[in-house]
């Protein structure tokens, strides 16, 4: 039997979950700036799909999984840390010009797919997501009696659908005020972002010391 209140429940813990800008979402906005709505989209799909595999593992309890992520945690979030660094490094260090003329039609199915790609491993690779993810469903209530497994894949669609139709909005407007932009506003737009993935990398490495 399907419920459409745990396609919803899903849809708002979606939406909650991609809302806060941290380096994703910076890295989001770069990306529509320099290539275009379609391609920031993209890249915030792969972090839906990150995060609908983790509601997912939330949901049915995947113990082996689970129990591998939390053991692995910590090599987890170095290499999520150190892969935001060296975006971050890169983004400073672009050159928009040669980046324009360089991604040309033929080309750019091999950019979006690694763009998406790229963004779903370090989306992935903060395994504390499922621990959210499993607090909220049991917080709502959305585990317990449930008939099935039906309301629990509609749950999971709900989670991806709230954090797609987020990205899409995100990336829409960032897309409109794209086309103001010159390529040395573009320039300035990729430091700025990586400074701010770089800051943001180090609070989280400064937050894994102090809780570690």
């Amino acid at each position: 039997m399907y419920s459409l209140e745990f396609f919803l429940k899903g849809l708002l813990i979606g939406l909650i979950v991609s809302a806060p800008m941290g380096p994703i979402g910076v890295l989001c906005v770069q990306k529509t700036v320099n290539k275009g709505h379609a391609i920031g989209f993209l890249s915030g799909l792969g972090a839906a799909t990150a995060d609908a595999l983790y509601a997912f593992l939330a949901a049915f309890g995947v113990t082996f999984i689970t129990n591998f992520l939390s053991k692995n945690q910590t090599a987890f979030q170095i290499f999520g840390i150190a892969v935001l660094l060296f975006l971050g490094f890169k983004m400073i260090f672009n050159n928009p010009i040669k980046q324009y003329r360089y991604h040309r039609t033929s080309s750019k199915k091999k950019s979006a797919l690694t763009d998406y790609i790229s963004v779903f491993f370090l989306t992935i690779s903060n395994p504390l997501t499922i621990i959210f993810f499993g607090a909220a469903f049991t917080m709502l209530g959305l585990l317990t009696h449930v008939e099935g497994d039906n309301n629990k894949y509609l749950l999971i669609a709900g989670v991806f659908s709230g954090a797609s139709f987020w990205w899409f909005i995100l990336t829409y407007f960032v897309n409109i005020f794209r086309k103001k932009f010159r390529l040395r506003s573009i320039f300035l737009l990729n430091r700025v972002s990586g400074v701010i993935i770089i800051i943001l990398s180090i609070a989280a490495i400064i937050k894994f010391f102090v809780l570690s």
